[in-house]
């Protein structure tokens, strides 16, 4: 059976991350810096990157571990600029995928100039966040706590948490947040803007993200697969873009591959008469559209790759150091 296409009514493939600062001048007394946002899967950190920036630029999904490399989201507040870095979400690796995440994790937080722990307050200190308070110490960078979901917990709990958790890490700030309806975002923003170093800008002021468009293309997919498939579709499959090609009405048509390692996570993906694949592909043009910020037509195939997880080279695509052995 051949390979379905679907086109759901953009990223020219050598789209380079990193724009050329414009020749307008600049406000004087800049700072610029990068701040690592950390904790375990599912603590909000892609939503909270997502609500600083103002816009996506990292997925967002209910299964664990989506977010596999060093996204970047930029942040303009006054005269301070800061490159976010959404970490992948530390946690007790098991396999090749989930060192390598856990690796570009920490990794991310040593190189920041300040690092932001993330807590859902209400599930409070599990034994992963625990482990990550165990080895936070020996990151010598200023250390924000932020404890997020603040709308589901009573606050007697929430205080006892904060005051519990400054009592053992030395926090250079607290907060209490809701990423997702954005209650403390605006004063969290201005406080990492006071934290930034001088330095002149690193990005255009009007660039949310270094991450080429194609990129965020195949990420939305993915997104939209694992929102359709969450219950049935294994962790291990990621999505490609394989083409962007620009037509002369300035549409763009798309081809994507999603990569599954067996054949009966094929047909889930396919769904009966290929329904299935037709609405992740109708989703995910609608939110890539948005962020090309042109027509897009998009075309899914869906094909097996076993052992996908075990290749360097689809660990160079995601920003990931390879782990022999």
């Amino acid at each position: 059976m051949s390979d379905p296409d679907f086109e759901t009514d953009h990223d020219d493939d050598d789209l380079p991350p990193l724009v050329p600062l414009p020749s307008a001048p600049m406000p004087e007394n800049t700072t610029a810096g990068f701040v690592a946002l950390i904790g375990i899967p599912n603590a909000g950190k892609s939503t909270l990157l997502n609500s600083l920036v103002g816009t996506k630029v990292s997925i967002v999904s209910r299964k664990v571990q989506t977010t596999r490399a060093l996204v970047r989201g930029i942040v303009m507040e006054g005269a301070a600029q800061i490159i976010l870095v959404d970490t992948p979400g530390i946690f007790a690796p098991k396999r090749r995928l989930d060192r390598a995440m856990v690796h570009s994790a920490w990794s991310g937080a040593s190189d920041a100039d300040a690092v932001c722990l993330l807590i859902d307050a209400r599930k409070g200190v599990s034994d992963e966040v625990e482990a990550i308070l165990a080895k936070l110490p020996d990151v010598k960078r200023p250390k924000v706590l932020i404890l997020n979901k603040i709308d589901l917990i009573p606050r007697d709990r929430l205080l006892a948490l904060a005051a519990s958790l400054n009592e053992r890490i030395a926090f250079t700030h607290t907060f209490m947040i809701s990423a997702l309806n954005g209650d403390g975002i605006d004063v969290l923003k201005a406080t990492l803007a006071g934290m930034m170093p001088k330095s002149p800008w690193l990005y255009p002021e009007d660039q949310v993200s270094d991450a080429p468009i194609r990129i965020l293309a195949a990420e939305i997919t993915r997104e939209k697969l694992y929102d359709r498939l969450h219950e049935e579709l294994p962790y291990r499959s990621t999505v490609e873009t394989d083409q962007w090609q620009v037509r002369t009405d300035g549409s763009v048509r798309i081809e994507q591959t999603i990569f599954v390692e067996r054949e009966s996570q094929r047909s889930i993906v396919l769904g009966k008469g290929g329904q299935t694949i037709k609405a992740i592909g109708q989703a995910a043009r609608r939110e890539i559209a948005e962020a090309a910020e042109q027509t897009v037509h998009l075309f899914l195939h869906v094909k097996v790759r076993e052992n996908w997880a075990d290749d360097p080279a689809r660990y160079r695509e995601m920003g990931l150091e390879f782990p022999r052995g």
